[in-house]
């Protein structure tokens, strides 16, 4: 996931796509005034990728007085989107989820929603099951006890690991990638059932949703 398009055209060129790396076109809205003038680049790069993201709405103290920018791009997005036959988006939505959700609901047709890091209500998240929405989990999402929660409640089906490094840090130390590795082990605790079982079902989730961002449906079904 890259933060802004012009961070996408720099990432391309250093570390090219390969049957293991995606990279995304994305304009977090947490530099949705910084980066607004790239809005028209970003249309443009989802044109030519699968994948979308990171992108969405930020209501947080700190963040909610550009909501406005934050809404006309992911509006954009969407509609871009729905234009284009959908695409995999991975969706930023803290202290926002309700609006995403509208949002989501307003625009159907945008392809595929994957919550990063959902940290809203059990009944937020209910919704959002109920609208076919995927959730990505990190290390120090399941660090706190509401996410753990939260984590239980989520389709097992619908669920795939993340590290959100180097931004996410648990106990002040920032996640590395290959932390991503662990999710598995803290999610076979909360779902009560045994690590490979969670291992295994995260695997399956990740090939199948890679799948949906490469076309091609051999992914989805290895390892069956």
């Amino acid at each position: 996931m890259t933060t802004s398009p012009r961070a996408f055209s720099a990432t391309s060129k250093i570390l090219p796509e390969t049957e293991s790396i995606f990279i995304s076109p994305g304009l977090h809205p947490e530099v949705a005034d910084k980066k607004f003038s790239e809005l028209d680049t970003l249309l443009a790069q989802i044109e030519n990728c699968s994948g979308v993201g990171e992108i969405g709405l930020d209501g947080s103290a700190r963040y909610r007085q550009h909501k406005e920018l934050q809404r006309h791009i992911f509006q954009s997005v969407l509609q871009k989107c729905v234009t284009l036959g959908g695409r995999v988006l991975s969706i930023h939505s803290r202290a926002a989820a309700r609006e995403t959700l509208d949002f989501l609901e307003a625009y159907s047709g945008f392809g595929i929603a994957v919550l990063h890091w959902f940290t809203d209500s059990s009944s937020q998240l209910l919704r959002a099951k109920e609208l076919g929405c995927w959730f990505s989990v990190g290390p120090a999402m399941l660090h706190s006890a509401n996410g753990r929660k939260l984590a239980e409640l989520m389709p097992r089906d619908r669920v795939v690991s993340e590290s959100d490094g180097p931004f996410a840090k648990v106990r002040g130390v920032s996640v590395m990638p290959w932390d991503a590795a662990t999710v598995s082990i803290q999610l076979a605790e909360i779902w009560d059932i045994p690590p490979e079982q969670a291992a295994q079902a995260l695997r399956l989730n990740g090939l199948r949703l890679a799948s949906l961002l490469t076309g091609d449906t051999r992914m989805s079904k290895a390892g069956r």
